[in-house]
């Protein structure tokens, strides 16, 4: 299960409202951050995030509302004593960007083909179409396995024999021995897509396919389309487009222009395709 918490929610100016681009992710206990505007460890105290427990950054591009919060977040991590690991991932040109960071603090640069294992997830890399060198991101578990429960236990198995068999593959009961696969089945991990700033694209449709939830930035409305294109932005339909091909099972809208005060206008756009989308507010916080 993920946890996932909004911290910034606006597009490249904050409002009263919402801050700039942050979104937590929780994972048994470690946090991993999407994005980091300008704020971000402010809002992290507002809504319970402990930056302290940041394991690794994941910058989308090197736009200054998603990155610039990381440089005050790092000194009050070294003022508070860090000695973690924290990594940043980026994309090409990070390491200049960020020049000689803390020395808890390991920037790497990454493209299309990049993924990182964290043991019972990996978090995965795709490009999408807005400034050079700009990628989204996508958190998908490991496949599990369980327990067929009432036929695990008819057959004998009780107590530490399910972790035994789990871990040996098989397991003697009296006379007869139970494989695992006579009493188990592959549960599908969970899966979730973020797209950064993009215009809608063939990648994020292929990334998110399936998706559990799907975060697209939605910066305009329809009447703004135009607008959005030349911007290389998305409308709140076509993230809702993108989301239904995609097959996903929930959207939640975000990097919302200011000028939306009232958010009806782009709900309504995207539930028109999309039913299952929900605008993100600065300090939404959902599991997945």
């Amino acid at each position: 299960m993920f946890e996932i918490t909004f911290l910034g929610t606006s597009c490249a100016v904050p409002t009263v409202q919402r801050g700039l681009s942050a979104i937590a992710v929780r994972k048994e206990g470690d946090v991993f951050l999407l994005d980091c505007g300008e704020g971000t460890q402010r809002q992290m105290m507002r809504f319970g995030v402990s930056y302290m427990r940041v394991k690794a950054i994941f910058i989308t591009h090197l736009h200054l509302d998603h990155f610039l919060g990381a440089f005050g977040m790092i000194e009050t991590m070294a003022l508070n004593g860090r000695m973690e690991k924290l990594t940043i991932y980026g994309p090409p040109g990070s390491k200049a960007t960020f020049g000689r960071p803390k020395e808890f603090v390991e920037v790497l640069e990454i493209d299309g083909r990049f993924s990182v294992d964290f043991g019972g997830f990996s978090v995965s890399a795709f490009p999408v179409k807005h400034s050079r060198d700009s990628f989204g991101f996508s958190f998908e578990e490991k496949e599990k396995r369980r327990f067929y429960e009432e036929k695990a236990k008819s057959l004998g198995l009780k107590g530490p024999m399910f972790s035994e068999i789990m871990a040996n593959g098989k397991l003697k009961v009296g006379k007869k021995t139970i494989k695992l696969a006579d009493v188990t089945y592959a549960s599908p991990g969970k899966k979730i897509a973020y797209t950064g700033d993009t215009l809608p694209c063939a990648e994020t449709f292929r990334a998110a396919k399936n998706a559990d939830l799907l975060i697209h930035e939605a910066t305009f409305a329809d009447e703004k389309k135009g607008e959005a294109a030349e911007a290389k932005h998305s409308t709140a339909s076509q993230a809702a487009d993108i989301a239904k091909k995609a097959g996903v099972k929930k959207l939640l809208l975000t990097h919302l222009s200011g000028r939306y005060k009232d958010t009806k206008i782009l709900l309504e756009e995207a539930k028109a395709i999309f039913e299952n989308t929900l605008v993100a507010e600065d300090g939404m916080r959902l599991e997945v």
